[in-house]
């Protein structure tokens, strides 16, 4: 992975899963919703002072409904957890992940 660019698209691991878990709560605050259903499905990583991830969550399972993240995890030695940076709602399963 070089620095700066992103990667490609890759199925979620259950560390990018566990990773969506951690910024949930923060991501119903600044929507105002509750998600029943939040199943990482892909991601891509940025190599910057840490790694931003963009990760794409299911968030129903009767619709195709997503929203994509991007959680910027800082290096290991600051010991912080990840932080929810920017999203977008209304995604769909077809919606590429971009970087926003």
């Amino acid at each position: 992975m070089s620095a700066g660019g992103l990667t490609e698209t890759k199925p979620a691991t259950p560390e990018i899963q566990k990773i969506a878990d951690q910024v949930k709560l923060q991501l119903e605050g600044k929507t105002n919703e509750k998600y029943l259903v939040f199943v990482a499905i892909q991601y891509k990583a940025q190599v910057v002072a840490g790694i931003n991830y963009f990760i794409k969550v299911s968030v129903s399972n009767s619709t195709d409904e997503c929203v994509h993240l991007r959680v910027f995890q800082s290096l290991p030695h600051e010991n912080k957890g990840p932080s929810l940076t920017s999203y977008e709602t209304g995604k769909t399963k077809a919606d590429p992940l971009n970087y926003f």
